[in-house]
């Protein structure tokens, strides 16, 4: 098909993962499909079932102060779910920000926070780049995109897939890059690549993987850094390895994985996120995408630190080849 023929506006046909309607996968190019049926099985079964008393999950406060002032040392504080802040070499980065009570489009309804973000936006440093891994509502949040670039005036950056920035432009974000697998960008001293990730996208009923969807790969000097946002286990990682060396640190989802017939193309489960650590040769490792949002997927929040736990051990690695963080948490990353 020409581009003229096609629905998708950025439609290259010498991209494969580029098709007329949108975007698919590099290794598994449809979903399987069955989501009513997964909703039927929840309600025959009862799932997701949950503790009596609700999740309890620690909380950490973290500095603000530091992180405002610091320009100096490289850190990472997990906000929850997705939401990462990093700051590389002076530069303030924050992953999938949500900040709001729902990963939902209604405040009424939708998978609910069982833990409050971490920080406010009003707390977090100044902000020079934000990055979307794609447009699903618990990755992206419309209401912390807004707040994020009114708070900077329109100063902070906005990285997004393909396809995206109409969305952010309709909403009065004006400073934003749309970036296809392997484009590379250049910001502030630190370098950003968006990689392929083996998932999908959907926002509304008519706009399936309509936009693109991936991963981001922060280089600052030698140390780099990979973020994951959603994938489910693929050969991705091992081209990513072949195209930018071993990753000093990883943050890869660990949760939201049951069940498995479902999920698998879509959500990793512990025992595949080891694997694309190890695809990536990453010194270190975190497991995000866990323990903050209920009602998203089938197993119990509680599930993936055993789970995980036991995938270590399976394979023979040290427990802190692949850690969890608590909420809040902020570590120095080199």
């Amino acid at each position: 098909f020409g581009a003229c023929a096609s629905k998708n506006p950025n439609f290259n046909g010498a991209r494969s993962h580029h098709t007329p309607e949108g975007f698919q996968n590099l290794y598994a190019a449809k979903h399987p499909g069955g989501f009513w049926k997964w909703k039927r099985d929840q309600w025959r079964e009862g799932l997701p079932k949950k503790p009596d008393g609700g999740y309890k999950f620690p909380l950490l406060k973290p500095d603000a102060n530091f992180l405002a002032s610091n320009r100096a040392e490289s850190t990472m504080t997990w906000i929850g779910h997705a939401t990462l802040l990093l700051q590389m070499k002076g530069v303030n980065i924050l992953t999938d920000p949500h900040f709001s009570g729902r990963a939902s489009p209604v405040d009424f309804a939708g998978p609910k926070r069982v833990v409050p973000a971490a920080m406010s936006i009003d707390e977090l440093p100044p902000i020079d780049v934000v990055v979307i891994s794609h447009n699903h509502y618990d990755h992206l949040d419309a209401a912390s995109v807004i707040k994020l670039n009114k708070r900077s005036d329109g100063k902070t950056l906005f990285l997004v897939p393909l396809g995206l920035k109409k969305w952010f432009n309709a909403r009065k974000i004006e400073n934003v890059v749309e970036m296809d697998w392997w484009d590379e960008r250049n910001e502030l001293g630190v370098k950003f690549a968006f990689t392929p990730m083996q998932h999908w996208s959907k926002r509304t009923l008519w706009d399936t993987n309509q936009a693109l969807w991936g991963g981001w790969l922060f280089r600052a000097e030698n140390f780099k850094f990979i973020f994951i946002g959603d994938s489910g286990y693929s050969k991705d990682f091992a081209e990513i390895y072949r195209r930018y060396g071993a990753m000093d640190f990883a943050a890869v989802p660990v949760g939201h994985y049951e069940p498995r017939w479902f999920m698998k193309m879509q959500h990793a489960n512990p025992p595949e996120a080891l694997q694309m650590v190890q695809d990536l040769h990453a010194t270190q490792a975190i497991g995000v995408h866990w323990g903050t949002f209920d009602d998203l997927t089938d197993e119990s929040l509680y599930d993936p630190p055993k789970s995980l736990a036991a995938a270590l051990t399976d394979a023979k690695q040290p427990l802190d080849k692949l850690t969890l963080m608590t909420h809040g948490e902020t570590r120095k990353l080199a």
